[in-house]
């Protein structure tokens, strides 16, 4: 079932599943061994304020990795957004997953409107100054990949579909497999070792697989 187009010009529309189901692979996967669990916040299609100077601007990341802050507003409840200013650290890492009404947007191309908010490719580059902004083009199966060098991103020429980033000693990539019953090309991380980083279903069908082997 293809999606049609609302009646209404000015309706964006609800995430597909596509839009659910890869965030949601992404955070389960995302286990940097160099912070704790509570030291890693992750985020899908949650606000993202960005400028204390213009508070009610915000921008919609499809995913966003946080390390070195609390998971927990105030360290107690589970937070409704992200306000940069507040935590005091910008994300770390940013996956936007394209879609043909999107892409320009995603990747730079559209220009800054006079008195409207920055794009999001201006707020990641220039004012949250994210360090690894990743792309992924699921109609295409192409993963674009830009590293801010010298205030700019710069695009990574991948010889594989995969991208290390030593700081967090986890890597990103394209993987072939089955996740919630679909079989195609996920954006998922992996160890330094190359091994995909399993989900908590993998890992209990492992130790399933591990204790059978002994019976």
């Amino acid at each position: 079932m293809y999606d049609l187009k609302s009646e209404d010009p000015e309706e964006p529309g609800l995430p597909d599943e596509f839009h659910i189901y890869q965030p949601q692979l992404l955070r389960e996967t995302f286990r940097p061994p160099t912070y704790s669990p509570d030291e890693v916040f992750v985020a899908s299609d949650l606000n993202l304020y960005y400028d204390s100077r213009h508070p009610l601007w915000y921008k919609r990341s499809d995913w966003y990795a946080v390390v070195g802050v609390s998971k927990l507003y105030e360290g107690k409840d589970l937070p409704l957004s992200y306000v940069v200013w507040q935590e005091g650290v910008n994300p770390f890492v940013v996956v936007e997953l394209l879609s043909p009404g999107t892409e320009k947007e995603d990747l730079g191309q559209n220009l800054r409107v006079v008195d409207q908010p920055p794009t999001k490719w201006q707020v990641y580059e220039h004012i949250l100054r994210v360090p690894y902004y990743i792309v992924f083009d699921r109609y295409t199966d192409t993963l674009r990949a830009f590293i801010l060098q010298a205030d700019r991103y710069t695009e990574v020429n991948l010889a594989q579909p995969r991208l290390w980033m030593p700081t967090l000693e986890l890597g990103l990539g394209l993987w072939q497999g089955t996740y919630q019953g679909i079989d195609r090309l996920w954006l998922r991380w992996y160890d330094v070792n190359g091994n995909w980083i399993p989900t908590p279903a993998e890992q209990q069908a492992q130790r399933a697989e591990r204790l059978a082997a002994k019976l």
